[in-house]
């Protein structure tokens, strides 16, 4: 297996060499970016508002992916490949936890302790407030180098950290003939709940790579203000899965990507078989054809078109709904993505207030690698920052809430001694006219 892994690495490197260079020529004119002549190689697009002048102001980890080296820059497919085929993070160890479902299904959440740590985890207290970061990887199952770089760097931020493992994948047993389709949001919102009747006092916040923000975003948008999470981030997000699956990304990647779910899909060809056609599954050629091989020509759900099944998991079908910050980390120069003008909705962030697009220059897919590879990654200081500074702004804007309402209270009372008689109490407008530019019904600080 490593052998295959050096030797594909190689291949992808000499392959996509070339795609990066003619892609590259079109990336100049594909977002609103700044000028070279600016010392950061970064743009926020957002929708104006009091949350995005704080973060602009407060995040300043969002420029500093302007001086990383050059040879990062130079291969976005290099950042791409350590993230992806790079060694696991040795500061950080994960102990398993197996969650049974309703349906008697079995998910897993790989919980990050230090090393040396005991083997068993230790449940922290129902009255704990300490934060918890849910990490969800991509699609394909596998805890990449980046994974565990990310529940890293959240130990040492104060957080607990959290894999969500779906059905099947990453060493979890498959216990149901039943795999989870790409948008389905129901295993992820059980495991969010156990979670949450665990520690209730404990914010909690999400963080999705790759194919895995997909997963995110259908949560968020299927749960809308009662999600439980108090921001979120998406690295390097997939937003138009249907195109994606169907256009394709380039073929040295998708012959990978293939190979590998075929691999650890193949391990469970008898249960399955009682589902799916296993020799169509292994004969796919393409993603695409896969996808339908596993969720749409199935004994379930009979002859499911494709349209049909990206209505019902279209990781955008409900963003409407979504009610809390969420940030999403591009890069320009995205291998598997492909061009930005094509696969990234703008027009979300410029009319969305709840959503925020970081456009760097460089980074590769799941990249952004800023020094070596023991350095930390620039899309994980900024997604911890993004979070400190969410939260930090809520709680300025209640206390700013709760000072206009004394105020109001003290005023009104002055004016009945005055004048003898009751009268209307007029509360002083939040400066930031936060209530007005958000309609959310919880409160973020708790």
């Amino acid at each position: 297996m490593l052998e295959w892994a050096v030797f594909l690495s190689s291949l992808l490197l000499l392959a996509l060499w070339s795609y990066k260079k003619g892609l590259s020529s079109s990336l100049s004119e594909a977002v609103p970016a700044k000028t070279r002549d600016e010392p950061d190689d970064y743009t926020l697009i957002c929708k104006p508002s009091a949350l995005a002048n704080y973060l602009e102001k407060r995040c300043r980890s969002f420029g500093g992916f302007s001086n990383v080296k050059w040879l990062w820059r130079t291969f976005p497919t290099l950042q791409t490949l350590v993230g992806v085929l790079g060694p696991v993070d040795q500061g950080v160890n994960f102990i398993r936890e197996y969650l049974q479902l309703s349906d008697e299904g079995l998910v897993a959440l790989d919980w990050a302790v230090r090393p040396g740590q005991h083997q068993r985890r230790r449940r922290a207290s129902s009255n704990s407030s300490v934060p918890i970061l849910l990490v969800i990887p991509n699609s394909f199952g596998k805890i990449t180098r980046n994974t565990s770089k990310i529940c890293h760097l959240a130990l040492t931020h104060g957080y607990q950290a959290v894999i969500f493992n779906r059905r099947c994948q990453n060493g979890c047993p498959l216990s149901t003939a039943k795999l989870q389709p790409y948008g389905d949001p129901n295993d992820l919102r059980e495991a969010i709940r156990y979670i949450r009747h665990c520690q209730p006092s404990s914010r909690l916040f999400a963080a999705g790579e790759g194919t895995g923000a997909g997963l995110l975003l259908s949560y968020l948008g299927e749960c809308g203000s009662s999600s439980y999470i108090t921001a979120a981030g998406c690295i390097s997000p997939l937003f138009r899965l249907q195109d994606w699956f169907e256009n394709g990304c380039p073929w040295l990647w998708q012959a990978a990507l293939l190979l590998y779910q075929k691999t650890y899909l193949s391990r469970y060809a008898t249960a399955l078989g009682q589902l799916i056609d296993t020799e169509r599954l292994l004969r796919s050629h393409t993603l695409k054809d896969l996808e339908e091989a596993l969720f749409c020509q199935t004994k379930i759900s009979g002859n499911l078109t494709w349209d049909s099944y990206w209505e019902r998991n279209d990781p955008l079908r409900d963003i409407d709904e979504v009610a809390i910050p969420v940030l999403s980390i591009c890069s320009q120069d995205d291998p598997i993505r492909g061009d930005p003008q094509n696969t990234v909705p703008f027009e979300l962030f410029e009319t969305n207030p709840h959503f925020f697009l970081l456009m760097s220059r460089y980074g590769g897919h799941c990249g952004f690698i800023k020094e070596d590879m023991s350095s930390t990654m620039w899309s994980h200081t900024v997604l911890l920052d993004f979070f400190k500074s969410t939260v930090d702004f809520f709680a300025m804007e209640e206390r700013l809430k709760g000072l206009s309402r004394r105020k109001g209270t003290i005023s009104s009372s002055m004016n009945r001694t005055l004048q003898g008689r009751a009268s209307c109490r007029k509360e002083q407008s939040c400066p930031h006219n936060i209530h007005e530019i958000y309609n959310w019904q919880r409160s973020y600080t708790r």
